[in-house]
């Protein structure tokens, strides 16, 4: 690629690709202009930006590119911070089948590098914190995203439980918060607290399977 071509023109080349019926229709996004849309977001935050106070206009300044390649991927600007705080924030990983104690280890290391991406950059702690004062944005995002991760944890703890690696005698959810707890209150409550641990999730989740392991009988 020149060294001048900017990801708006990476996008129009995309859309004059010619398909079996003339120009394609829905063609594969392109990476390097919705990447560079992501970054301008977060670059004016660390301009001294807000969310509330950002146009479109204003985002395709930063990254380089047309309005219109902003609004063939979002509708809008809300959709499009709500995509922002989804990748930014590390989506879950599709899990390999394995133990219960495997799986969670994996949900707790997503959130650990969640956490420790945001420590590593101003921007995406100012991000998050800015998103929740966006009541309606906020709602969105615990709606199509919170939910549905807490919905995957309950149904994780519940096949641990017919597994009978996991008691059965306490709420789901219950349990579930207790898991993810002190990852997020290390990450969200205490910025001083160590989370470069790569073994901390095990750690976590091996010390809260001992007293969530069913009881012995006869005891």
């Amino acid at each position: 690629m020149d060294s001048t071509e900017t990801a708006e023109t990476v996008d129009a080349a995309e859309t004059a690709l010619p398909g079996p019926c003339g120009p394609r229709r829905g063609r594969p996004r392109s990476e390097a202009a919705e990447q560079a849309i992501i970054e301008a977001v977060l670059r004016l935050l660390d301009q001294g930006g807000t969310l509330d106070g950002m146009s479109v206009e204003g985002i395709a300044v930063g990254a380089g590119v047309g309005k219109a390649t902003i609004y063939r991927r979002w509708p809008n600007k809300e959709a499009l911070l709500l995509d922002v705080l989804v990748r930014t924030d590390r989506a879950e990983p599709e899990y390999v089948d394995g133990t219960v104690r495997d799986l969670l280890v994996q949900i707790m290391e997503s959130i650990r590098m969640a956490a420790v991406a945001r420590r590593e950059r101003s921007s995406l702690v100012l991000f998050a914190t800015q998103f929740r004062a966006m009541p309606e944005l906020h709602q969105r995002y615990l709606d199509e995203v919170v939910a549905p991760r807490r919905a995957r944890l309950r149904r994780l703890i519940e096949k641990g439980v017919a597994r009978g690696e996991i008691r059965g005698d306490v709420d789901p959810d219950l349990l579930g918060e207790l898991l993810v707890g002190p990852m997020l209150s290390r990450a969200l409550l205490h910025p001083e607290a160590e989370l470069d641990d790569p073994d901390l999730s095990a750690t976590i989740v091996d010390t809260l399977l001992q007293g969530l392991a069913p009881v012995a009988s006869g005891t």
